[in-house]
């Protein structure tokens, strides 16, 4: 099977779209064919963005949307779908902060929930409504390792990637019978240009020695793929489900080196 090209003329919807996984995402869809709208609340950053992904295709368009703000939203996912009908969502937006729990403010938690849950919420809403009416989509919604094993100082982040677990398959069951299939990716610790401003090379290697048993931190690279796989017509009897992709952090505790050593 030549899957070259294979989303050629699919109309793709990427929330996120400006760096990171999100913008890795885009590029594979590029590569394959598809018309792209990317929304993003960063313009500068994403009008960057969208002039290198032009690069591998021309079928790309943008659209400045805070995802938190309904009358944004629907006004970013009409336009797209009178560009061409939407056949992908995205669901990649989100932000993070790290803050011990008795300290974390309200503020600070609303801004986590309304980007990383309600924005996802909005935007799922909106362009499902359009598939429905077509009998035919496919959602893929970033959640995280996070949302199944907690992590200390993310409490509002843990919770709002959890509740996008819960979202996604209670979509998958709700919209099914409309053939509009709803999955999710949970990755682990991947590395991001904002990830390397962020966290010190000590703190990544004391992190991986910690905690992943492949011994490495992951690349955007190698979980835009996955998002591909779960749009595509390979997964066209999965829906419902999550794929962690966290170089094995989630399979268990981590041996120390006295252990690996003697193996």
């Amino acid at each position: 099977m030549d899957l070259r090209k294979r989303f050629n003329n699919k109309h793709v919807v990427i929330t996120g779209a400006a760096q990171g996984i999100g913008f890795e995402i885009a590029c594979h869809f590029a590569r394959e064919g598809a018309l792209l709208s990317l929304l993003d609340l960063n313009t500068t950053i994403l009008d960057i963005a969208a002039e290198k992904i032009k690069q591998l295709s021309p079928k790309v368009y943008t659209h400045y949307t805070d995802i938190s703000v309904k009358e944004q939203v629907e006004q970013a996912v009409s336009a797209a779908e009178h560009l061409q009908p939407i056949d992908i969502l995205i669901n990649n937006a989100g932000i993070a902060f790290e803050t011990p729990f008795l300290e974390i403010e309200e503020k600070e938690w609303q801004k986590i929930m309304d980007v990383n849950l309600k924005g996802m919420f909005l935007v799922s809403q909106s362009v499902c409504r359009f598939m429905a009416k077509r009998m035919k989509g496919v959602v893929v919604n970033m959640s995280s390792k996070n949302g199944q094993d907690g992590e200390f100082g993310y409490a509002h982040y843990n919770a709002s990637k959890a509740g996008v677990i819960m979202l996604t398959k209670t979509m998958a069951l709700e919209l099914a019978h409309l053939n509009i299939r709803v999955n999710a990716v949970a990755p682990g610790y991947i590395q991001t240009p904002l990830s390397e401003t962020i966290d010190s090379p000590e703190f990544t290697a004391n992190f991986v020695e910690s905690y992943i048993p492949m011994n490495r931190v992951g690349k955007p690279q190698e979980i835009a793929p996955l998002f591909l796989f779960l749009a595509g017509e390979e997964s066209s009897f999965i829906t419902g489900q999550v794929f962690v992709a966290d170089g094995g952090q989630l399979a268990g505790q981590k041996p120390g080196q006295n252990l690996t050593g003697a193996l």
